[in-house]
Parts: structure tokens; C-alpha cells; sequence
């Protein structure tokens, strides 16, 4: 039973917690651990003997019941219960980096000497409402805000269910009420293939040969730039794949379906990340391996893009290594806002390049996004469409969904027919000669 006191202007209440204290060697006695409050919460102190006391009784029914949390852990400030979060997550080295940037940047400046058990939920409506005003006035974009709670509502519900911080979340979620915000998505227009065409061009014209078929590889396969398309190794391209598989189940399994005299088609079995500054090769997002059929052109534009360079790498830099963290400001800035012709230096010498206006301020996941939009036009089952971006189909449907090689086969036959009636029109569309030799930068890093 709970034991009331008065102490001073003050009245305490003290129940047993629960636990026992242990002796010199760690082990329990038979002596009990009591715990002691003076109130309800901090700040608010018991008005009556009796209020403490039906207090005392609620916290020994938590007991019996698994269900008390010990003051001092719901003290656990935020600063150091974020880290031990942190370190317990097993996740994939990208994930883990933004939720360390978001920690540092944004969670623990604001909550670090909150103890997790003190955060109101009148708090973290304030802090919510202070994001929103940070959108409005420019200074956050919506995305990262929204990957923000996200991320604090995570910390909380583990608090909660997990760590036994607290008994429950100060974040509330409640559907359909309040002023209604429309929510902002990024504005996207049917992406016609002469964009395309033109993205492509200037990339030949920035990267050499490998730039167009970087760009066209996006385009007609969806694969995930950049990750997956630095990530992509000789060993996995249709020239190669599967004889080269380094598998043997897999390559055994998949030479009775695919290869250049089959079906062409890669192989999506990696990405490349930066895992402690170190370039890495990881599995690709969600485990998304798959293979890819591809279309003849596209096809003969990767044996000649090999056969123009010894790389590992299907899409080297000009140095024959993979390609580094600036390749957003490098080439595609370039190759998406244009570029003034570079006269300074004989060996630096490169023509003007056009802007692409109805790719301003857009991402390249864009061409990615293009795939999926051709595959619905086309009226292409949706097992195939989702297996092909990587995605799985959930419920029933996924479990008996399967892509079969008619699918794949009708996939080729879209996709070619679309290139060769766009390359055709207008007295025909302007193409890079191939194969290219290598720049000589590349040759002499050999």
C-alpha cells in the first residue's frame, strides 16, 4: 500500500516500484525499491492526503499490471535518448545518415534537455506549428518537414512501446480535423520525348557517348539515378548479363530467358552509396533487385558504350572511376539549365549548351518517373508496370501476380516502337556516332 507524508508545506506519497535492491553482487534482495512523488506532475503539487494517496494506489496498479514506468527513466533527456535510438536502428547507410542529419540538425538543438517523459503534447504542436511557418516563409521545403515528424513521431512511439519511456505519445494524430491544408506536390507535365531527346544531347555533349546513353537508360529501363545507375556494373549490363552473373544459381537460372541472343536485359543488383566517406556498393532501395529486358536500340547503345571503355563501371567519370557525389552540379545542372560555350583553354574547349526549359528546377528521378507514365499508356498489366520500377504489389494481387516473359516481351516491343517512330519523325532526329572512342583523359588513367 502506498505510504502518504507530510513533508513541510508538501505532502509525498512513496509506493513500491516494482523492483528490489541489489546487494554488493548485483543480485536482488528482499529489500524494496520505493518510489516518491509530490505531485501529480512537475511543477503541480498534491492538494490533499488523499489525492496522494489514490495516487500512490494508480502507480502500484501500473505494477501488478506491467505497465509502470520508473521516474528516472521518463528524466532521460532527449540529447542522449536520441543517440541510444540512433544506435540501435539497422538500417541502410543512406537512411542512417539523414536520420543522424536530422538529429543534429533539427531535433536535438530543439528538444536535447526535454526529459522524453516531460514533452506535452501542447509542445510538440507548438514545434509543429513553428515548422509549418518555416515552409510558408521558404526557410524548410514541405518534404523535409514531413520526414522531421516523421522521424520525431518514430522516436516517441518507441519511447511508448519499445523503451518504456513514457505511457504514451505526445504526438496525436487525428484525421480530418483542424483548417485544411492542401498538401504540395511537385507540378508535373506529360514529359514529351523531345525533352528527352534534348536532355540526352546535351549530356552527349557534357559526358561524351556515355551521357546519352545514361540518359536514355533512365528513360526506357526506370532504373533509380543516382544510385543505381553508379551502382550499375559491366558484369550486370545485356552485352554480358548473364553469362557474367557472378551467381551461379542465378546465371544458370536466368540464361534459360535471357541474354543478347534471347531476350537483352540487365540486371538491377546494386547501388552505390557513401558509407563512412567511403564509396560503397549496397543492395538497391527496398531489396529492389530485378531484371530489366531492354530494347534492341538500347541495347546496341550499351555494347557500343562498353565497348568504348574498360571500366567496371557501365557509366564512368572521364577518369574511368565511378562517378563521386558532385555529379548534380557537374553534369546535370549543366546538362538541365545549360552552359556557355567554353572557349579559356585548348583542352577545356566545349560548345554552348541549351537550357531545357520544361526540366527548370526538376529533378532527373523525373526520366525515372517517364517510365512509369509510357508503361500505363501502353496499357501494360500492373504486376508488370510496379515489378519493373521496382516496386512490390501488395495483398492478393502481389501474391499471385508473376511477370512472365510475354509481358516481358510486350514490354520491348512498346518501347521500340516508341523510339523508332520518335526517331523517324521529322525527316529524322540527330544520334551521336558510335561506338566513341575514349576521351583522352580516360585513356591515359590507364
Amino acid at each position: 500500500m502506498p505510504y502518504v507524508e507530510q513533508r513541510g508545506n508538501s505532502i509525498r506519497v512513496k509506493w513500491w516500484g516494482g523492483e528490489y535492491k541489489l546487494d554488493a553482487d548485483g543480485r536482488p534482495t528482499k529489500t524494496k525499491k520505493y518510489e516518491s512523488a509530490s505531485g501529480p506532475e512537475p511543477g503541480v503539487k498534491f492538494q490533499s492526503e488523499d489525492e496522494a494517496y489514490d495516487y500512490g494506489l494508480d502507480r502500484e496498479y501500473d505494477v501488478r499490471h506491467g505497465k509502470h514506468i520508473r521516474r528516472a527513466d521518463t528524466k532521460t533527456l532527449m540529447k542522449d535518448y536520441c543517440w541510444l535510438w540512433y544506435g540501435a536502428q539497422d538500417l541502410r547507410p543512406m537512411s542512417m545518415d539523414r536520420y543522424r542529419s536530422r538529429l543534429r540538425a533539427r531535433i536535438i538543438p530543439y528538444w536535447g534537455e526535454h526529459a522524453v517523459g516531460d514533452i506535452t503534447a501542447w509542445e510538440y504542436d507548438a514545434w509543429k506549428k513553428g515548422l509549418k511557418a518555416a515552409v510558408a516563409r521558404g526557410e524548410l521545403s514541405q518534404n523535409y518537414v514531413d520526414q522531421l515528424v516523421s522521424l520525431f513521431g518514430m522516436l516517441m512511439n518507441d519511447a511508448v512501446v519499445k523503451y518504456k519511456l513514457r505511457s504514451e505519445s505526445p504526438v496525436v494524430v487525428q484525421r480530418r480535423r483542424g483548417k485544411y491544408t492542401k498538401r504540395r506536390r511537385e507540378k508535373k507535365r506529360p514529359m514529351q520525348m523531345a525533352v528527352l531527346h534534348q536532355l540526352a544531347t546535351n549530356a552527349y555533349t557534357v559526358w561524351g557517348y556515355t551521357g546519352w546513353v545514361y540518359m536514355w537508360t533512365i528513360a526506357f529501363t526506370g532504373m533509380r539515378p543516382p544510385g543505381e545507375m553508379q551502382g550499375f556494373r559491366r558484369e550486370f549490363a545485356s552485352p554480358t548479363w548473364p553469362a557474367s552473373d557472378p551467381d551461379p544459381e542465378r546465371r544458370e537460372e536466368s540464361l534459360e530467358r535471357y541474354g543478347p541472343d534471347r531476350m537483352p536485359a540487365l540486371r538491377v543488383q546494386y547501388q552505390l552509396q557513401y558509407v563512412d566517406s567511403v564509396r560503397t556498393l549496397v543492395e538497391p532501395k527496398y531489396e529492389s533487385h530485378r531484371t530489366l529486358v531492354l530494347p534492341p536500340f538500347l541495347h546496341d547503345m550499351h555494347v557500343a558504350l562498353l565497348a568504348s571503355h574498360a571500366s567496371p563501371w557501365v557509366f564512368p567519370a572521364p577518369t574511368g572511376e565511378a562517378m563521386g557525389t558532385q555529379w548534380y552540379k557537374t553534369y546535370w545542372s549543366h546538362i538541365r539549365d545549360g552552359c556557355p560555350e567554353r572557349t579559356a583553354r585548348r583542352d577545356y574547349l566545349r560548345p554552348g549548351i541549351p537550357a531545357v526549359p520544361e526540366m527548370a528546377g526538376k529533378r532527373i528521378y523525373l526520366l525515372r518517373h517517364w517510365m512509369k507514365e509510357m508503361l500505363e499508356e501502353d496499357g501494360h498489366p500492373r504486376t508488370a508496370q510496379e515489378t519493373r520500377m521496382g516496386h512490390e504489389v501488395a495483398g492478393v494481387e502481389g501474391l499471385y501476380g508473376n511477370l512472365t516473359p510475354g509481358m516481358e516481351l510486350r514490354i520491348v516491343e512498346t518501347l521500340q516502337e516508341r523510339w523508332e517512330k520518335f526517331m523517324c519523325s521529322e525527316g529524322g532526329r540527330w544520334q551521336p556516332p558510335f561506338p566513341i572512342p575514349l576521351p583522352k583523359s580516360q585513356s591515359a588513367a590507364k
